[in-house]
């Protein structure tokens, strides 16, 4: 398998002076190797994970050696008192150790009691691989400027096409990615999928029958790119309105769907509709175009994440649809205001003509009409088309 220095990691050992660090993502994203094999190995590290009798002891009774400098907590979220306890520890030991914690749920957001641990920690969310990451290109597009689209060279173009179908064949997760094997990629996604559901989510919620939790998640592939209907999923799944929206929620926690929203500004007459639902695992969903999609979408959201998490930019993904239906499969902002919009194409034979409409309108600055077609690059109407290699590769 190849070794990467993933994305986060100079931040992260950054923060790590004067905070305590969070990081949240996906089962199997590559958190505790992020943390073991990358932060850990700058320090004498002692790493601890709740599911294991020994580490739940040593941490419950804290001890740690004077000679660890840093302290990583696998897991620990999943103890009623977790906020308590790293309050207290960092509160008293904080000048004594550095603390980083992970997790396979949103560390963000749980709030199981305890007091606040608001001040003390900055929290990122680790996501898959992204083309940028495995051709290791450093430039990196600010708001509002989107010059390095198209720099890629002869070279880097044949590489980043050949990794893009990686990509899109076998997801962003490291294991099946590096694998590269169709088989190997169906039994773990068998394993995960058992994992998420009887492990990880068993032990934080209260969920009577787990089967038909199971049976809503086989539901979700083919509801990629589309308005998700909370309604029409629980009438699918025979369950409960009030059931199904906490699914859907609790399988957002725990990274394995993600939802993008319509942007609702009144200077574009967006209808306040349904969410459209997303796999963080894009390979998983079976038809190709839903598939390529979702592949944009994530990467679209792990850069506006980054923009967040690491520089401070409230930058968000959403999709727009107008009152006359016209529909755009994403729109990036930063604080709320329209930055660029994107239409995802299989082929960049013919432009959108709902992008047409909204480059006319100038309310967006930018427009991309991103296609899985190979060595497309040109603009029309004030849209650029341009082959997925060549766009993704502007982003973290």
């Amino acid at each position: 398998m190849e070794v990467f220095n993933r994305y986060l990691a100079r931040r992260i050992l950054e923060d790590l002076q004067g905070k305590m660090v969070f990081i949240g993502g996906a089962r199997q994203v590559g958190k505790t190797t992020l943390a073991r094999e990358i932060i850990g190995k700058t320090f004498r590290t002692r790493y601890l994970n709740w599911d294991y009798r020994e580490d739940r002891d040593i941490i419950l009774n804290a001890r740690f050696s004077p000679d660890d400098e840093l302290l990583i907590f696998d897991e620990l979220h999943k103890y009623g008192r977790w906020k308590n306890y790293l309050k207290g520890l960092f509160d008293k030991k904080g000048k004594d150790y550095r603390i980083l914690v992970t997790g396979s749920s949103r560390l963000d957001i749980y709030r199981r009691g305890g007091d606040s641990l608001l001040g003390r920690y900055f929290y990122y969310k680790l996501h898959p691989f992204s083309l940028t990451e495995i051709v290791h290109r450093g430039d990196l597009p600010s708001p509002f400027n989107l010059e390095p689209f198209g720099t890629l060279n002869f070279g880097e173009g044949k590489r980043a096409r050949q990794k893009l179908e990686e990509l899109l064949a076998f997801g962003g997760f490291p294991e099946p990615l590096f694998t590269k094997k169709d088989d190997f990629l169906r039994r773990w996604h068998n394993m995960r999928l058992e994992r998420v559901i009887k492990e990880d989510i068993r032990d934080i919620e209260n969920i009577r029958d787990l089967s038909l939790m199971q049976i809503l998640v086989d539901t979700l592939p083919s509801r990629v790119g589309s308005l998700l209907s909370t309604k029409s999923v629980a009438e699918d799944v025979s369950v409960s309105h009030k059931a199904a929206a906490s699914w859907l929620d609790i399988l957002e926690a725990f990274y394995y769907i993600f939802r993008i929203y319509p942007y609702r500004k009144t200077k574009i007459k967006s209808l306040k509709k349904m969410p459209k639902l997303y796999l963080c695992d894009w390979s998983e969903v079976k038809d190709m175009s839903a598939r390529f999609e979702n592949m944009i979408a994530s990467h679209l959201v792990k850069y506006a994440d980054y923009l967040y998490d690491v520089l401070g930019y409230r930058a968000k993904v959403y999709f727009l649809r107008d009152v006359e239906g016209r529909e755009i499969d994403f729109l990036v902002t930063v604080d709320e205001k329209p930055w660029f919009s994107v239409e995802v194409k299989e082929s960049g034979k013919k432009v959108s003509r709902n992008l047409k409409y909204f480059a006319r309108r100038e309310v967006i600055p930018y427009h991309y009409q991103v296609v899985l077609e190979e060595g497309v690059d040109y603009e029309e109407g004030g849209i650029r088309v341009i082959s997925a290699e060549k766009f993704l590769s502007a982003f973290v």
